[in-house]
């Protein structure tokens, strides 16, 4: 019977740490808050990632402690900031260093630019005290000279496949757009099954996938994430070398999980597109659907409540039907006071909550919260002790980090 993975390996990003460590006789890991490989060959190596440009340095010494082989190519597995940033340290490190990544990540990166201070704002609540911990980290190592982070301009765009050789070692780097990034690729190495997926299908392995962020992004195609886990599923790897943490080994285990990973998706879309069929409003189709006992997945960064939304508004767009007020600028706040005044002022709206609350019934004591000022007295009181109580029923890392930032609790 199978045993999740997702139960035995961690799911927060964490950044760059100096120490290495080598997985096989031949590839080298770096953890960092998206990994990076180096693979040995009998003629120089390949980089794949390059965590984001703070971390470059200690990626670059984690590799050197194992390994002196020059570096002939780079592979960015996807455009994503902590994937591409360091990429001008190494170009500075290995001259004549061939960059290669999927055709749209250009795209990619100038979409991340242009929404670049939204998104690192959407992002605070969750990385802030990484930032600030990983910067004293590295003070107390005598590392303060952070390389700028780089946008970088790839040598080769792979439109379908790019194979190539270095010694005795075939790569082939394949393009699988559209999962998490629309310019995703994997690198394959035919000769060892081992496949390195970087974030194809999220950020932990063995969790259902973010198909929305909590930053702010765009929606990511059910569909086009479980093809794109049946496409690694197809190539029957021996390892998996993922974006996090470290990496996954033996065959059948790698078939079991994804074979359970795509049943998850599919399901979750399916009864989705049911529900909708059905005339089913996207609430309580979030709070009826879940996952079969045999198609369980950790939902430690996506979940499937998340899921079930983001695929109904793929489909649907932003207008539920529920009122006409939806199609209008004019938002549910601005009547926030006459319901306050209607209810008997602030005192009585924090007790009806507070009775919610005992009830258990905490989201609707936070729906009566957002009606009156929350930021001091007892309506404080009760919204902090709300997202304590919330946090302890979560194990989801964007979840967990909102509800200590929203309750003071971080």
């Amino acid at each position: 019977m199978r045993n999740p993975i997702y139960k035995q390996r961690p799911v927060e990003p964490n950044p760059a740490r100096f120490g290495g460590e080598r997985i096989n006789d031949f590839i080298v890991l770096s953890e960092a808050f998206s990994n990076a490989y180096l693979v040995e060959t009998s003629a120089g190596a390949v980089q794949i990632n390059t965590g984001m440009g703070m971390e470059a340095p200690v990626i670059s010494a984690n590799f050197r402690d194992f390994s002196t082989s020059p570096v002939q190519a780079l592979v960015l597995t996807q455009g994503h900031v902590d994937h591409v940033g360091g990429t001008a340290y190494f170009r500075e490190q290995h001259p004549g260093l061939k960059v290669i990544a999927g055709a749209l990540n250009p795209e990619h990166q100038a979409y991340d630019a242009r929404l670049a201070p939204f998104r690192a704002g959407r992002s605070a609540f969750a990385f802030t005290q990484k930032f600030a911990a990983a910067f004293e980290y590295y003070k107390s190592q005598d590392y303060t000279n952070f390389p700028a982070q780089d946008t970088p301009q790839p040598d080769v765009l792979v439109e379908d496949a790019y194979v190539f050789e270095v010694g005795d070692t075939r790569f082939e780097v394949i393009a699988i757009p559209g999962a998490e990034t629309n310019d995703s690729v994997i690198v394959w190495l035919p000769q060892h099954k081992i496949c390195f997926t970087g974030n194809l299908f999220g950020c932990p392995f063995g969790h259902f996938p973010n198909l929305v962020t909590i930053r702010g992004d765009r929606y990511r195609d059910a569909l086009v994430v479980a093809e794109a886990v049946k496409r690694i599923r197809d190539l029957e790897p021996e390892m998996i070398c993922y974006g996090h943490h470290g990496p996954v080994r033996g065959a059948q285990l790698i078939a079991d999980e994804l074979d359970a990973l795509y049943g998850a998706i599919m399901h979750v879309h399916d009864e989705t597109v049911a529900g909708m069929n059905a005339g089913k409003d996207v609430h309580t189709l979030m709070c009826d659907i879940s996952l079969p006992p045999e198609l369980e997945v950790g939902q430690g960064y996506g979940k499937v409540a998340w899921g079930v939304r983001a695929i109904w508004e793929s489909y649907a767009g932003w207008f539920h039907h529920r009122s006409t007020t939806e199609l209008y600028a004019v938002p549910a706040s601005s009547i926030h006071a006459d319901l306050v005044e209607m209810a008997g002022g602030t005192s009585a709206v924090v007790q009806r909550a507070e009775e919610k609350a005992g009830a258990g019934e905490l989201i609707e004591a936070l729906h009566l919260l957002d009606l009156v000022p929350h930021t001091s007295g007892d309506a404080k009181v009760l919204y902090e002790r709300i997202h304590a109580a919330l946090l302890e029923q979560s194990d989801n890392f964007w979840l967990q980090s909102w509800l200590r930032h929203q309750g003071g609790l971080s």
